[in-house]
């Protein structure tokens, strides 16, 4: 008999119509955060969120991650979840008689505020406000796409959200998924332990963050700005903040005018 220790890590894949939680052997928990996803590829979760941080939080039970397998509601023995485009053209799209349970099924028992969401590159284009707004919900549910996209009559019967991570197209949802699943959880209370950090960082102002250094005080022939050795706390977040002004204007024209519009800053 091996006295080799079990893993603690997910559970192992069966097959079943519940969505399955991860990193965790105990039943949803109540009053916390939690981020479901229905996807071809449920493997793929929790990914990089099963790491460093989010992942440490996601042990803790400070979150929760659950997956949907939408094959699981596949139609015939095949479990075909797909179907030529309406009209004709290239790729296939996610047929509503398969979408509609699942949905049915992943949203069953949420309550309050609780987006629900279509990863598309068509959509509404993610940002810290909106993540900051899904950290104040009560959870999050994600529809991850695949082939030419989903049923439209699926998008407007549960009046889902479409938003894009980007102006570019990926193969799936899973990674815009992760990512911004990544944005919205550092920001819940108690996961990140540094609410400073939260508030200095790039976006969370209107401005992309200053430049940061660390020692060494000199490094190839490069010094750390004397403002930033000086002690002078007046005048190193006076540079910082003239810093993140300038990089904002250089690099994100678009940020920066409506940094300049916001009469509220």
């Amino acid at each position: 008999m091996s006295d080799k220790p079990k893993s603690h890590g997910r559970l192992s894949i069966s097959a079943s119509l519940k969505p399955r939680e991860l990193i965790t052997h105990n039943p949803r928990l109540a009053k916390v955060w939690s981020a479901r996803i229905i996807t071809l590829f449920p493997d793929a979760f929790p990914g990089v969120l099963g790491e460093s941080l989010t992942g440490k939080a996601l042990k803790d039970g400070k979150w929760q991650i659950e997956t949907t397998n939408l094959r699981d509601f596949g139609l015939t023995k095949h479990r075909n979840v797909d179907d030529t485009p309406a009209g004709g053209g290239a790729g296939m799209v996610l047929r509503p008689d398969v979408l509609g349970p699942a949905i049915e099924h992943t949203m069953r028992g949420a309550r309050g505020n609780w987006p629900l969401v279509y990863l598309s590159p068509r959509g509404r284009r993610f940002d810290q406000k909106m993540a900051r707004a899904w950290s104040q919900a009560d959870g999050i549910t994600m529809l991850c796409g695949r082939f030419e996209g989903v049923d439209q009559r699926v998008l407007d019967h549960y009046n889902i959200q479409e938003v894009s991570l980007g102006d570019f197209v990926l193969t799936g949802g899973e990674i815009a998924a992760q990512a911004m699943i990544d944005a919205t959880v550092r920001l819940l209370p108690s996961v990140l332990g540094n609410a400073d950090s939260i508030e200095d960082e790039s976006h969370s102002n209107g401005l992309l963050e200053h430049p940061q250094y660390t020692k060494p005080a000199e490094w190839n022939g490069r010094k750390i700005p004397d403002v930033l050795m000086s002690g002078h706390h007046a005048n190193i977040e006076k540079w910082r903040h003239e810093m993140a002004e300038d990089i904002t204007r250089t690099r994100r024209p678009d940020m920066w005018a409506a940094y300049e519009a916001d009469e509220d800053r």
